[in-house]
Formats: C-alpha cells, structure tokens, sequence
C-alpha cells in the first residue's frame, strides 16, 4: 500500500510538472487540457495538421491517458477523431514504439533504445506522433489495409491518390468539429508557429500544487525544457505532391 503511494505521489508531481511546462513552452501545433480538472491521469490533445502536407488545416483531438506510475510506464495515446493511417488502430489507438513499455522483444523488431524510458515525456510523444502521421513505419502496420494504400501512394510517386484522398476528406470532416468547439485552426506556416498558449484554469496553482501535495514542495531545481523548433519539414513524405 504504502508503494502504490509513493508511486501516486511520484506520477501526480511528473505530470504537474509536465502541464505547467507545456502550457508555459506549448508545442507547437498542439493544445493540451485536462479533461476532468480533478483528474491530472486523463489529458486532452488537439492536434492542428501542419501547412503544406495533407493534413493541412484539420483539427485532430486524442486522448493521453497516464499509468499509476508514470513515467516508469508509458501513457497511451488514443485519437477520438478518425484516423486513416498505417501505425492507428481502428479504436484509434496509435501504434509507435516509443508508446511500447521498454522490454526486450527481438521479434518485435524494435530496439530497446527506440521504446519508452523514464526519459521520455509529453513533449517527445506529441512531437513523435506529428512525425508518425507524415512518415508512417509499414514494417509492423496496425492497420494493413492502410499500410497497402500508402505503399502504392508512395511508390507510385502520388500518382495512386486514394490513400490521400481518404485523408482529405477526414481533414475537411474536421471542419464541423473546430467550428463547434470555437476553435481557429491555423493553415498557414506563421499560424502554425505560433505556440498555442493554454489560460490557466480558475485556482491554477491550487490545481496544480495544492491539491496534490498537501505537505510536499515541488524539487525547484528540475531542468527546464528546452524551446522545440517548429516541427514542420517540407521534404516529409506527407507533404502535398507539387
């Protein structure tokens, strides 16, 4: 009982630290909430498409649903928007190595560096799934059908349309949803820069301090994070054929 404490103890005060630093140094292309105030194990992702690629201007949201002890096991990452892609479940479970737990499996054909650590954080798997969309990994696909479609996109140098358009006409469905939760997506490279500051809630501090940790100062030397670039590239495999 007394682990199982301390394992509450230490995911509550990683994940504190992790929303006051993403919603100071946001990611770009991304907004973070909780979705329950109460509840710091279950967060809220909207994930802007980034300019010039066939996701351009859709409006994404997913959940990230934290372990007890976090960040000894990795979080899951399920999309609620539908998804079209190779390494994407049907339940929209994403499917990417550094969301495997670290063990060693020789037929998974991932190595144990590639998996989740302790190191890893919200800002990497954000970041890693962005990555994932536009170059997605065919070797161990969780959607085949999807995975098939891709290749022949890509080997046919985009003149075999049908997985892009599959995903041009999920981008324009999420149209509806950015316009009934009052939400601007950005579709030009500036917009998308532009690092999506989330106000803080009613009481922050006590939601972020307070109800948690009673007794126990927050570490006021843990290490900054570092400022990410703007993730977009032209050269990815997703971007819009010229």
């Amino acid at each position: 009982m007394a682990q199982n404490k301390h394992h509450v103890a230490s995911s509550q005060k990683a994940l504190m630290l992790e929303m006051k630093s993403l919603q100071d140094e946001p990611v770009e292309g991304f907004k973070i909430t909780l979705v329950d105030e109460s509840d710091l194990y279950n967060w809220e992702v909207a994930i802007f498409g980034p300019p010039n690629t066939h996701y351009e201007g859709g409006y994404f949201k997913a959940r990230i649903k934290f372990p007890i002890d976090y960040p000894y096991s990795p979080p899951a990452f399920r999309f609620l928007t539908k998804m079209w892609h190779p390494n994407i479940y049907e339940n929209g479970d994403v499917c990417i190595s550094i969301l495997h737990p670290p063990v060693d499996d020789p037929q998974s054909g991932e190595l144990p560096s590639e998996r989740w650590n302790p190191t890893q954080n919200v800002r990497t798997i954000l970041l890693s799934v962005i990555s994932l969309l536009n170059e997605p990994n065919t070797f161990s696909p969780a959607n085949v059908d999807a995975s098939v479609m891709y290749r022949k996109w890509r080997d046919s140098k985009g003149k075999d349309r049908e997985y892009i358009e599959i995903i041009r006409k999920q981008v324009v469905a999420t149209k509806a949803d950015a316009e009934r939760d009052g939400v601007k997506v950005p579709v030009t490279l500036d917009e998308y820069c532009v690092r999506t500051q989330v106000p803080p809630t009613d009481d922050g501090s006590n939601l972020l301090y307070d109800d948690y940790y009673d007794d126990e100062e927050l570490d006021d030397d843990d290490e900054e994070e570092d400022d990410e670039d703007c993730c977009y590239d032209e050269d990815d495999s997703g971007t819009e054929d010229s």
